[in-house]
Protein backbone atom coordinates (compact mmCIF):
# COMPACT_ATOMS: atom_id res chain seq x y z
CA UNK A 1 0.00 0.00 0.00
CA UNK A 2 1.23 3.66 -0.55
CA UNK A 3 1.88 6.33 1.66
CA UNK A 4 1.01 10.19 1.95
CA UNK A 5 2.31 12.67 3.88
CA UNK A 6 0.36 14.77 6.49
CA UNK A 7 1.75 18.16 7.96
CA UNK A 8 1.97 18.02 12.12
CA UNK A 9 3.66 19.82 14.75
CA UNK A 10 5.00 17.88 17.40
CA UNK A 11 7.50 19.68 20.29
CA UNK A 12 6.89 23.31 18.67
CA UNK A 13 8.91 21.21 15.35
CA UNK A 14 6.91 20.82 11.96
CA UNK A 15 6.74 17.23 11.23
CA UNK A 16 5.56 15.06 7.91
CA UNK A 17 3.56 11.84 9.41
CA UNK A 18 3.81 8.95 7.15
CA UNK A 19 0.15 7.60 6.70
CA UNK A 20 -0.29 4.52 5.00
CA UNK A 21 -3.32 4.99 2.41
CA UNK A 22 -5.38 2.20 3.60
CA UNK A 23 -6.43 2.94 7.34
CA UNK A 24 -7.94 0.09 9.38
CA UNK A 25 -11.17 1.39 10.70
CA UNK A 26 -12.97 0.57 13.94
CA UNK A 27 -15.11 -2.09 13.32
CA UNK A 28 -17.55 -3.51 16.18
CA UNK A 29 -15.36 -6.40 16.23
CA UNK A 30 -12.13 -4.38 17.65
CA UNK A 31 -13.43 -5.63 21.36
CA UNK A 32 -10.96 -6.02 24.32
CA UNK A 33 -12.78 -9.43 25.05
CA UNK A 34 -12.58 -10.56 21.01
CA UNK A 35 -8.49 -9.97 21.07
CA UNK A 36 -7.76 -13.09 19.48
CA UNK A 37 -9.63 -12.75 16.68
CA UNK A 38 -9.50 -8.90 16.49
CA UNK A 39 -5.33 -8.58 17.37
CA UNK A 40 -4.73 -10.85 14.46
CA UNK A 41 -6.77 -8.97 11.98
CA UNK A 42 -4.63 -5.82 13.01
CA UNK A 43 -1.09 -7.82 13.16
CA UNK A 44 -1.78 -8.75 9.43
CA UNK A 45 -3.08 -5.14 8.63
CA UNK A 46 0.40 -3.79 10.40
CA UNK A 47 2.69 -6.45 8.50
CA UNK A 48 1.29 -5.50 5.60
CA UNK A 49 2.86 -2.04 5.81
CA UNK A 50 -0.43 -0.04 7.33
CA UNK A 51 -0.15 2.07 10.32
CA UNK A 52 -3.17 4.58 10.68
CA UNK A 53 -6.02 3.19 12.84
CA UNK A 54 -8.94 5.40 12.94
CA UNK A 55 -11.44 5.42 15.86
CA UNK A 56 -13.76 7.87 17.76
CA UNK A 57 -14.32 8.74 21.17
CA UNK A 58 -18.03 7.63 19.88
CA UNK A 59 -17.42 4.38 18.83
CA UNK A 60 -18.33 1.67 21.37
CA UNK A 61 -15.07 -0.54 21.58
CA UNK A 62 -12.25 0.80 19.34
CA UNK A 63 -10.29 2.85 21.27
CA UNK A 64 -9.63 0.16 24.11
CA UNK A 65 -9.01 -2.79 21.99
CA UNK A 66 -6.35 -0.51 19.89
CA UNK A 67 -4.83 0.70 23.47
CA UNK A 68 -4.52 -3.25 24.43
CA UNK A 69 -3.69 -4.06 21.40
CA UNK A 70 -0.10 -1.76 21.24
CA UNK A 71 -0.03 -2.45 24.94
CA UNK A 72 0.64 -6.40 24.37
CA UNK A 73 2.52 -5.80 21.06
CA UNK A 74 4.63 -2.69 22.57
CA UNK A 75 4.51 -1.15 18.92
CA UNK A 76 2.73 1.90 19.78
CA UNK A 77 5.88 4.31 18.07
CA UNK A 78 5.44 2.68 15.12
CA UNK A 79 1.20 3.52 15.12
CA UNK A 80 -0.68 6.22 14.02
CA UNK A 81 -3.99 7.41 16.08
CA UNK A 82 -6.57 9.17 14.03
CA UNK A 83 -9.15 9.93 16.85
CA UNK A 84 -12.23 12.09 16.56
CA UNK A 85 -14.49 13.79 19.29
CA UNK A 86 -17.34 16.57 19.34
CA UNK A 87 -19.65 13.30 18.61
CA UNK A 88 -23.40 13.81 19.75
CA UNK A 89 -23.88 11.29 22.85
CA UNK A 90 -26.39 8.60 21.75
CA UNK A 91 -28.95 9.35 23.79
CA UNK A 92 -29.18 12.47 22.65
CA UNK A 93 -28.34 12.25 18.65
CA UNK A 94 -29.65 15.37 17.83
CA UNK A 95 -28.07 18.01 20.14
CA UNK A 96 -24.59 19.22 18.69
CA UNK A 97 -21.40 18.67 21.12
CA UNK A 98 -18.92 20.46 19.45
CA UNK A 99 -17.08 23.24 22.14
CA UNK A 100 -13.64 24.06 23.75
CA UNK A 101 -15.06 22.05 26.71
CA UNK A 102 -15.80 18.98 24.78
CA UNK A 103 -12.87 19.14 22.76
CA UNK A 104 -10.84 19.28 25.85
CA UNK A 105 -12.78 16.21 27.32
CA UNK A 106 -12.57 13.98 24.26
CA UNK A 107 -9.21 14.02 23.68
CA UNK A 108 -8.62 13.33 27.90
CA UNK A 109 -11.08 10.12 27.64
CA UNK A 110 -9.61 9.12 24.71
CA UNK A 111 -6.08 9.09 25.33
CA UNK A 112 -6.83 7.44 28.75
CA UNK A 113 -8.67 4.84 26.98
CA UNK A 114 -5.39 4.49 24.17
CA UNK A 115 -3.10 3.95 26.90
CA UNK A 116 -0.79 6.77 25.47
CA UNK A 117 -0.06 10.72 25.99
CA UNK A 118 -0.76 11.67 22.95
CA UNK A 119 -2.48 11.13 19.05
CA UNK A 120 -0.82 11.89 15.45
CA UNK A 121 -4.55 12.78 14.14
CA UNK A 122 -7.44 14.64 15.67
CA UNK A 123 -10.20 15.24 14.09
CA UNK A 124 -14.23 16.70 15.10
CA UNK A 125 -16.54 14.39 14.35
CA UNK A 126 -19.34 16.79 13.62
CA UNK A 127 -19.49 20.59 13.26
CA UNK A 128 -21.93 23.09 15.14
CA UNK A 129 -22.72 25.95 12.77
CA UNK A 130 -23.74 27.97 15.65
CA UNK A 131 -20.85 27.99 17.41
CA UNK A 132 -18.04 30.58 15.82
CA UNK A 133 -15.16 29.00 14.63
CA UNK A 134 -12.66 31.21 16.74
CA UNK A 135 -12.95 29.03 19.83
CA UNK A 136 -12.70 25.82 18.26
CA UNK A 137 -10.00 26.51 16.02
CA UNK A 138 -8.08 28.13 19.61
CA UNK A 139 -8.52 24.84 21.65
CA UNK A 140 -7.58 22.57 18.97
CA UNK A 141 -4.42 24.72 18.68
CA UNK A 142 -3.92 24.45 22.18
CA UNK A 143 -4.13 20.56 22.19
CA UNK A 144 -1.42 21.05 19.96
CA UNK A 145 0.69 22.49 21.68
CA UNK A 146 0.38 20.60 24.82
CA UNK A 147 1.82 17.83 22.58
CA UNK A 148 -1.93 15.97 22.90
CA UNK A 149 -2.35 16.16 19.47
CA UNK A 150 0.02 16.19 16.35
CA UNK A 151 -2.17 17.39 13.68
CA UNK A 152 -6.18 18.33 13.25
CA UNK A 153 -8.19 17.75 10.89
CA UNK A 154 -12.29 18.05 10.46
CA UNK A 155 -15.06 15.35 9.85
CA UNK A 156 -18.28 16.43 8.24
CA UNK A 157 -17.95 20.10 7.96
CA UNK A 158 -19.39 21.41 5.07
CA UNK A 159 -16.80 23.23 2.70
CA UNK A 160 -17.36 26.86 3.28
CA UNK A 161 -17.10 26.32 7.18
CA UNK A 162 -13.71 24.18 6.57
CA UNK A 163 -12.24 27.03 4.75
CA UNK A 164 -13.56 29.53 7.71
CA UNK A 165 -12.05 27.52 9.98
CA UNK A 166 -8.30 27.59 8.18
CA UNK A 167 -8.17 30.84 7.48
CA UNK A 168 -9.70 31.95 11.00
CA UNK A 169 -6.32 29.57 12.25
CA UNK A 170 -4.24 31.31 9.85
CA UNK A 171 -4.74 35.20 10.57
CA UNK A 172 -4.62 34.29 14.13
CA UNK A 173 -1.33 32.60 13.53
CA UNK A 174 -2.53 28.92 15.09
CA UNK A 175 -2.22 25.53 13.76
CA UNK A 176 -3.98 25.60 10.55
CA UNK A 177 -6.05 21.95 8.99
CA UNK A 178 -3.68 19.25 7.80
CA UNK A 179 -6.40 16.89 6.72
CA UNK A 180 -10.28 16.56 6.01
CA UNK A 181 -12.32 14.00 6.33
CA UNK A 182 -15.93 13.77 4.47
CA UNK A 183 -17.05 10.83 3.08
CA UNK A 184 -15.57 10.14 -0.40
CA UNK A 185 -16.47 7.31 -3.15
CA UNK A 186 -17.04 6.03 -6.55
CA UNK A 187 -21.00 5.83 -5.40
CA UNK A 188 -22.34 9.27 -5.01
CA UNK A 189 -24.90 9.41 -2.20
CA UNK A 190 -28.41 10.32 -2.53
CA UNK A 191 -28.81 11.73 1.01
CA UNK A 192 -26.26 11.19 3.81
CA UNK A 193 -25.93 7.94 5.29
CA UNK A 194 -26.13 9.21 8.66
CA UNK A 195 -27.34 12.10 10.17
CA UNK A 196 -25.24 15.06 9.81
CA UNK A 197 -22.98 13.38 7.58
CA UNK A 198 -20.81 15.35 4.72
CA UNK A 199 -19.98 13.74 1.62
CA UNK A 200 -17.49 15.45 -0.83
CA UNK A 201 -19.01 17.45 -3.22
CA UNK A 202 -17.67 18.72 -6.93
CA UNK A 203 -16.77 21.48 -4.84
CA UNK A 204 -14.74 19.97 -1.87
CA UNK A 205 -13.04 17.89 -4.31
CA UNK A 206 -11.81 20.98 -6.33
CA UNK A 207 -10.78 22.80 -3.32
CA UNK A 208 -8.49 20.18 -2.11
CA UNK A 209 -6.54 19.70 -5.88
CA UNK A 210 -6.33 23.26 -5.79
CA UNK A 211 -4.88 22.79 -1.54
CA UNK A 212 -3.47 19.48 -2.06
CA UNK A 213 -5.17 18.75 1.31
CA UNK A 214 -4.97 14.88 2.18
CA UNK A 215 -8.32 13.44 2.44
CA UNK A 216 -9.13 10.77 4.30
CA UNK A 217 -12.21 8.88 3.14
CA UNK A 218 -14.88 7.05 5.45
CA UNK A 219 -17.32 4.59 3.64
CA UNK A 220 -14.75 4.60 0.92
CA UNK A 221 -16.29 1.41 -0.22
CA UNK A 222 -19.70 2.90 -0.38
CA UNK A 223 -21.05 0.60 2.49
CA UNK A 224 -20.60 -2.41 -0.19
CA UNK A 225 -22.69 -1.56 -2.84
CA UNK A 226 -19.81 -3.04 -5.34
CA UNK A 227 -19.60 -5.61 -3.51
CA UNK A 228 -22.01 -7.55 -5.85
CA UNK A 229 -24.51 -8.04 -3.01
CA UNK A 230 -26.87 -6.11 -4.13
CA UNK A 231 -29.29 -5.77 -6.97
CA UNK A 232 -31.27 -2.89 -8.49
CA UNK A 233 -34.58 -5.63 -7.98
CA UNK A 234 -33.09 -5.99 -4.54
CA UNK A 235 -34.72 -3.19 -2.01
CA UNK A 236 -34.62 -5.59 0.85
CA UNK A 237 -31.97 -3.04 2.16
CA UNK A 238 -33.57 0.29 2.78
CA UNK A 239 -30.94 2.35 4.04
CA UNK A 240 -28.05 1.07 1.25
CA UNK A 241 -31.83 1.79 -0.96
CA UNK A 242 -32.37 5.39 0.04
CA UNK A 243 -28.39 6.42 0.16
CA UNK A 244 -27.21 4.63 -2.93
CA UNK A 245 -29.86 3.50 -5.47
CA UNK A 246 -29.80 5.55 -8.51
CA UNK A 247 -29.75 5.10 -12.25
CA UNK A 248 -25.94 6.96 -12.50
CA UNK A 249 -24.22 4.52 -9.50
CA UNK A 250 -25.93 1.73 -11.42
CA UNK A 251 -23.83 2.61 -14.21
CA UNK A 252 -20.81 3.34 -12.05
CA UNK A 253 -21.43 0.04 -11.24
CA UNK A 254 -21.54 -1.28 -14.67
CA UNK A 255 -18.57 0.62 -15.28
CA UNK A 256 -16.92 -0.93 -12.33
CA UNK A 257 -17.33 -4.62 -13.31
CA UNK A 258 -16.61 -3.85 -16.71
CA UNK A 259 -12.85 -2.07 -16.15
CA UNK A 260 -12.38 -5.50 -13.19
CA UNK A 261 -12.58 -7.92 -15.80
CA UNK A 262 -10.02 -5.81 -17.71
CA UNK A 263 -7.65 -6.05 -15.16
CA UNK A 264 -8.29 -9.44 -13.55
CA UNK A 265 -10.05 -7.80 -10.12
CA UNK A 266 -13.59 -7.14 -8.78
CA UNK A 267 -15.13 -4.47 -8.98
CA UNK A 268 -15.11 -3.94 -5.29
CA UNK A 269 -11.16 -3.17 -5.83
CA UNK A 270 -11.67 -0.69 -8.84
CA UNK A 271 -14.15 1.58 -6.27
CA UNK A 272 -11.64 1.61 -3.49
CA UNK A 273 -8.77 1.55 -6.70
CA UNK A 274 -10.56 4.95 -7.55
CA UNK A 275 -10.49 7.05 -3.73
CA UNK A 276 -7.26 6.33 -3.57
CA UNK A 277 -6.13 7.41 -7.23
CA UNK A 278 -6.78 10.99 -7.14
CA UNK A 279 -5.18 14.49 -8.18
CA UNK A 280 -4.67 15.01 -4.46
CA UNK A 281 -3.61 12.71 -1.51
CA UNK A 282 -5.95 10.26 -0.70
CA UNK A 283 -6.37 7.40 1.86
CA UNK A 284 -9.40 5.34 2.62
CA UNK A 285 -10.57 4.03 5.66
CA UNK A 286 -11.60 0.55 5.45
CA UNK A 287 -13.19 -1.82 7.42
CA UNK A 288 -12.03 -5.41 6.98
CA UNK A 289 -13.22 -8.23 9.68
CA UNK A 290 -10.90 -11.04 8.43
CA UNK A 291 -8.02 -11.61 6.58
CA UNK A 292 -9.61 -12.26 3.32
CA UNK A 293 -10.91 -8.64 3.02
CA UNK A 294 -8.02 -7.31 4.37
CA UNK A 295 -6.12 -8.43 1.21
CA UNK A 296 -8.65 -7.70 -0.87
CA UNK A 297 -8.26 -4.19 0.17
CA UNK A 298 -4.64 -4.18 -0.17
CA UNK A 299 -4.51 -5.57 -3.65
CA UNK A 300 -7.10 -3.07 -4.33
CA UNK A 301 -4.37 -0.26 -3.42
CA UNK A 302 -2.01 -1.49 -6.05
CA UNK A 303 -4.35 -1.49 -8.71
CA UNK A 304 -3.27 1.76 -11.18
CA UNK A 305 -5.92 3.56 -12.68
CA UNK A 306 -5.22 6.37 -15.38
CA UNK A 307 -7.07 9.52 -15.31
CA UNK A 308 -9.13 8.43 -18.43
CA UNK A 309 -10.44 5.55 -16.50
CA UNK A 310 -11.04 7.34 -13.04
CA UNK A 311 -12.88 9.99 -14.61
CA UNK A 312 -15.03 7.31 -17.23
CA UNK A 313 -15.60 5.53 -14.19
CA UNK A 314 -16.82 8.63 -12.70
CA UNK A 315 -19.48 9.19 -15.61
CA UNK A 316 -17.15 11.91 -16.73
CA UNK A 317 -16.57 10.75 -19.90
Amino acid sequence: MGKIIVQGNKNGQKIDIACSNLVMGAGDFLRVDNMDFAGAVLDQYFALGGNVFDTARHYRHSEKAIGAWMEMRGNRDNVIIQTKGGHPVREASDVPRVTPEVIYEDISVSLEMLKTDHVELFALHRDNPEVEVGPIMEALHKEVETGRVYAIGLSNWELPRIIEANEYAVTHGLTPLSFNSPNFSLAKVNRPRWENCVSANIEMIRWHEKTNLPLFSWSSQAGGFFSGRYTENDKTDTEMVEVYYSDANWERYKRAKELAQQKACTPIQISLAYVLTQSFPTAAVIGPENETELKSSVAAAGIHLTQSEVDWLDLKA
